[in-house]
């Protein structure tokens, strides 16, 4: 069994918004492989299926961005799951729109929502699927900035990141975190780099 958990906030106000960009690439993944995320479990919206052969559960936790450790966790200890069973979906702000980045495990970064899950947890080691949704300019405030929307040119590189995104997330379920790395994190963050 694996956990495949998106971040956001569930009021319909930040839908399609920078910091709700884990909620969409747990739809793309629904999407793709039919798995409806509709029940209401561990504080959170929940679907169980297969991907590639196995067992998960697809996770959009309902409790606000900086409290999903507490949704994440119920689940963890229902299934009695290790952290290395849990991927985490994630805005990040250092990454270019149109890029993501794998790891395996990691320190918060800043994230609230990850830090509440390291917290809760009481552990870093949990893969982790971070997707690009640029930095903010210069005058703007962070909350600002991740509550705001794409513009139209982003939002054709989000699609290619969430399509990316999904493939990342079945090779985690296969656990093969290490060929999602090497295949997505190649990519410079800059397009002219």
């Amino acid at each position: 069994m694996k956990i495949i958990a998106g971040l956001g906030n569930p009021d319909r106000e930040y839908a399609g918004t920078r910091h709700n960009i884990g909620f969409d690439a747990i739809t793309a993944i629904s999407d793709k492989t039919g798995i409806s995320v509709t029940e209401k479990k561990f504080k959170a919206l929940i679907g169980k299926g297969t991907i590639c052969g196995q067992k998960v559960i697809l996770m959009k936790p309902q409790t606000y961005m900086n409290l999903s450790g507490e949704a994440i966790i119920e689940a963890m200890n229902f299934f009695k799951l290790e952290p290395k069973d849990v991927c985490i979906v994630y805005d990040d702000v250092n990454l270019d729109p149109g890029f993501i980045r794998v790891r395996e495990r990691g320190s918060a970064g800043g994230h609230n929502g990850i830090k509440n899950i390291i917290s809760h947890l009481g552990s870093e080691d949990f893969p982790r699927i971070r997707i690009g949704v640029g930095e903010k300019p210069k005058e703007w405030d962070l909350k600002d900035y991740v509550m705001g929307h794409f513009s139209r040119e982003d939002e054709v590189k989000i699609r290619a990141a969430l399509e990316d995104a999904v493939t990342a997330a079945e090779l985690f379920v296969i656990d093969d975190v290490a060929k999602a790395m090497n295949t997505f994190n190649r990519k410079k963050t800059k397009p002219d780099e």
